[in-house]
């Protein structure tokens, strides 16, 4: 496949680097820069890893199956107690996550244009609320797509030059793709990782793959998208590490993203923070669009309803998601104390939906002769262990700390 090849492959894969690369992981990235510099870099090498191993069976299920992951689920079990829980499982962790999620991914958005504009967040909340409600609300999955393709564009160059003008320390980088723990990175770990490997993504691509693709034929264009994108979006990550680790002495404790902005701006005369906002930007507004998209894909998938993008069943699931973000964002609360309900979420889920995602991976009736390798139950299994470990973490800190 040439580069030309590549670039027509780029698709749903792009949705979801949007999704994971959103407000939430750009602050957490900033934030293990100025702490720890590079040590923490080999978090987000992993985190990628286990992105493109769940993501690939996610996409492979949807576009060998024509099933979504909602329905995946409800068809697989027979007994009607264990179907309807997981059922409800999906409907409130997904539903309730992706609507708590919004409100800090519109707020991030909101940042990064207040930034460059002077105008409050209060006001630029909602106008991207209703921008990204337009383009949804359109139904043409190709005109989405293309939208996402092009702020994640925008979103890489900004952050990327942002690292470039700074000078990484390629030592360093390299020295921090061995894995350590330092005293209390614990939880900055379990955050990052836990923005990154994003349960609802699994819904979203399982059904954006075959809006895209047709079937078996198209598996090979799936993955070079899927792989690539990813790929894309640890890099933009890794950039905003660089760029936090030149900026700040180790060890520097930064409140918010805003902080991070500040402190650029007189070293380059104003230009990264330009960057940054226009980074921060796409980065808010993508997460805008991709997780109410993902809380209806699951949603209408696990009920049973009909996943067309211009349904009224799936455009109400998604008016609902949005609303709650733009409602909260407009009232000028701090997302802070929802993203956390919604990292909670994710982390008590996705160790479920990972089981769930590699049993179904392994049905033959379901995939014939696509199922998963003894290697991709391996490798599903590790992240799995891993996510477990993360779900535990996080309900340690909500429960204990």
């Amino acid at each position: 496949m040439g580069i030309a090849d590549r670039i027509k492959a780029i698709g749903p894969g792009a949705l979801v680097a949007a999704a994971f690369v959103g407000p939430g992981t750009v602050t957490t990235a900033s934030v293990i820069g100025a702490e720890y510099a590079y040590l923490l870099v080999w978090t987000i090498a992993f985190s990628i890893v286990a992105t493109i191993v769940l993501q690939e069976m996610s996409a492979r299920l949807g576009l060998i199956s024509q099933e979504g992951l909602g329905e995946a689920l409800r068809n697989e079990f027979s007994n009607p107690f264990v179907k309807w829980g997981a059922v409800i499982l999906v409907v409130w962790a997904i539903g309730i996550g992706t609507a708590a999620f919004q409100t800090g991914n519109i707020v991030g958005g909101a940042a990064g244009l207040s930034t460059i504009t002077g105008v409050s967040e209060n006001v630029w909340g909602p106008v991207i609320g209703l921008v990204a409600g337009a383009l949804l609300w359109s139904g043409n999955y190709k005109l989405i797509e293309r939208v996402f393709i092009g702020l994640v564009a925008i979103m890489g160059l900004a952050f990327v030059i942002n690292a470039i003008v700074v000078g990484p320390d390629l030592v360093s980088l390299s020295v921090g793709l061995v894995p350590t723990v330092p005293d209390g990175s614990a939880y900055l770990i379990a955050g990052l990782i836990g923005t990154t490997v994003v349960g609802y993504n699994l819904f979203l691509h399982a059904s954006t793959v075959q809006e895209r693709w047709d079937g078996a034929e198209d598996l090979a264009e799936c993955r070079t998208d899927t792989v690539g994108m990813i790929i894309v979006g640890g890099i933009i990550t890794t950039a905003i590490v660089v760029t936090a680790a030149a900026v700040f002495p180790e060890g520097t404790e930064i409140g918010d993203v805003g902080a991070m902005a500040d402190q650029l701006e007189p070293v380059f005369g104003g230009y990264a923070l330009t960057f940054f906002a226009i980074g921060l930007f796409a980065a808010g507004f993508t997460s805008a669009m991709s997780a109410p998209l993902a809380g209806a894909y699951a949603t209408a998938g696990a009920l049973g309803w009909d996943r067309d993008l211009t349904s009224t069943k799936f455009r109400a699931i998604w008016m609902t998601i949005l609303g709650v973000g733009i409602v909260f964002s407009g009232l000028g609360l701090n997302p802070v104390e929802v993203i956390i309900f919604a990292q909670v979420a994710n982390g008590l889920l996705l160790p479920i939906l990972a089981v769930f995602l590699i049993y179904a991976m392994n049905n033959d009736e379901l995939l014939g002769e696509h199922t998963n390798s003894t290697l991709q139950n391996a490798l599903g299994a590790v992240v799995t262990l891993v996510a477990i470990g993360i779900g535990l973490q996080t309900l340690y800190d909500v429960l204990v700390l």
